[in-house]
């Protein structure tokens, strides 16, 4: 049964004309009801002329009496059920998301764990990549629709990922001036120049390549597999974590020891300054952001919250940095949450090379030639510079894989003695917003016009940060920009995990 809601009186009303209403079954209002309409207007609307009763739309919600301003709504009890099935459906929704979420989570954990007390020198998320990717492949062939259940139900957990990507890349960028606090200022600028001039020179080996072997093949092209895209960022999430900065930054001031110690006291004022500069960075135009990247906007505000609170608590900012990253798993900082999920990034790479395995297969020459070629190159050629410009043999060793996403650049450096992981991971995510900003100016000025070589050249040359720059103005390239984006880091690992090749780079190096 419809329910009536009553509104303040005016000089004139109107009824619901809702289709489960029993007030009136049919088109049009009974003659009786305008008569005492009419007589109702009459006696306070004495100088308006009377316009009967009638039906707006027949899928109208209100029936209208002339200048009508006072409404009476209907619910019924079908909005009602919506309403409640709606909710259950957000529910299920995040408990999807965290389930599927948590499980990709806990194998990346476990995994770390085993390779740890194995003493095996491999990353271990991409040993996981790889029995993903070989599982659902088997599925594919073996039980399709099982192979397609599994990637359905993952989807939740990777599109969270793709979400808030380059959120996982920040920590390192936010503690850059301590990461590079004891590095002399004429190696900083060697290393600006090894980041830049590297950078072009990765981005015109891999897109040569990508043509000469297109040339040679000529495979027509296929349209790729559609990419979900993640949700947008609502008012709600922004007044959440706004809310969230303020609590936990005046708890941290007046309680330093809120949560235990100061690094988790810290935590989540820093952590919530790190996604409100994303969310904001995310909302610039894009004239802007090619000036204040999202990435550059979780930064300066992740610093800027820094500073602002050693300045009130008077410990300064190095401390407060310190408490951002601790690489201490039994007292974690915001940073250290963040890059906890590179290892899932890695693993979310099988799911992405799947649902593209089509493509990959029709352009395995191009793609594999080009990104085998161009990651040699990248190291190789990084080593060389190094030794010209004369920067120091560890500072050189911590650049080495600067075109490789930093989940696996920082597994690659783990390999070498004496690397400064905070400083290969900056280099990695300055590299990647040099590419971000300036990637498509010079595939035009090259003249690689094709998808595939422009693709392939972006991601082997600026990782992830190129491929989100240039996908959001080239939807066509975003296949090859991800089957790049991952290769290019797992043959760069594969590459540096075999002993020959490690030596070489170190003879090389100096």
């Amino acid at each position: 049964m419809a329910t009536l809601s009553a509104v303040p009186r005016f000089s004139s009303f109107s009824l619901s004309n809702h289709s489960n209403s029993r007030i009136f079954p049919q088109k049009n209002p009974p003659k009786i009801l305008n008569f005492y309409a009419q007589k109702l207007h009459n006696r306070h609307n004495v100088n308006k002329p009377w316009t009967p009763i009638s039906v707006i739309d027949t899928n109208s919600k209100f029936l209208q009496l002339g200048h009508s301003t006072r409404l009476v709504s209907v619910k019924s009890s079908s909005s009602d059920a919506s309403a409640t099935s709606n909710g259950l459906q957000s529910v299920v929704g995040v408990l999807h998301l965290v389930v599927s979420l948590g499980i990709i989570l806990a194998m990346d954990k476990y995994l770390k764990q085993a390779f740890v007390a194995a003493a095996i020198k491999f990353p271990s998320a991409l040993f996981g990549m790889f029995c993903i990717f070989s599982v659902l492949v088997i599925l594919d062939v073996t039980s399709p629709g099982l192979a397609t259940g599994v990637m359905e139900f993952f989807e939740p957990a990777l599109l969270f990922i793709q979400r808030w990507l380059p959120l996982f890349y920040v920590p390192s960028l936010v503690v850059l001036p301590i990461a590079v606090q004891d590095i002399p200022a004429a190696s900083g600028l060697k290393i600006a120049f090894i980041i830049v001039g590297g950078w072009l020179a990765s981005l015109a080996v891999a897109g040569y390549t990508a043509i000469s072997v297109r040339k040679m093949v000529k495979t027509e092209m296929i349209p790729a597999e559609p990419m979900s895209k993640p949700s947008p960022f609502s008012p709600l999430e922004l007044w959440a974590w706004s809310g969230l900065f303020v609590a936990s930054f005046a708890g941290a001031y007046f309680y330093p020891t809120l949560l235990g110690t100061p690094a988790r006291t810290c935590l989540p004022f820093l952590l919530a300054s790190t996604v409100l500069g994303y969310i904001f960075g995310s909302g610039l135009p894009s004239g802007a952001k090619k000036v204040l990247h999202p990435i550059v906007c979780c930064a300066l505000s992740a610093d800027l919250a820094a500073y602002a609170f050693g300045y009130v608590s008077k410990s300064g900012i190095y401390p407060i940095l310190g408490h951002y990253l601790t690489k201490v798993s039994s007292n974690p900082g915001a940073g250290d949450i963040l890059m906890g999920f590179l290892g899932s990034v890695i693993l979310s790479f099988a799911f992405s090379m799947f649902k593209q395995r089509k493509l990959v297969k029709r352009h395995a020459a191009e793609i594999f030639t080009s990104v085998i070629i161009s990651t040699l190159f990248s190291l190789y050629s990084t080593a060389f510079m190094g030794r010209l410009v004369g920067l120091e043999p560890s500072l050189t060793i911590s650049v080495l894989p600067r075109c490789i996403t930093v989940a696996l650049a920082l597994s690659i450096v783990s390999l070498f003695e004496g690397a400064n992981s905070s400083l290969t991971a900056a280099v990695v995510v300055v590299t990647g917003l040099v590419g971000a900003n300036f990637v498509q100016v010079m595939l035009d000025k090259l003249r690689f016009d094709d998808p595939i070589a422009r693709g392939i050249a972006t991601a082997s040359s600026a990782h992830g940060l190129g491929t989100a720059a240039l996908s959001a103005k080239e939807p066509e390239a975003l296949p090859f920009c991800a089957i790049a984006y991952a290769l290019t880091g797992i043959f760069g690992s594969i590459f540096c995990s075999i002993p020959v090749v490690r030596q070489s780079l170190l003879a090389i190096v100096g």
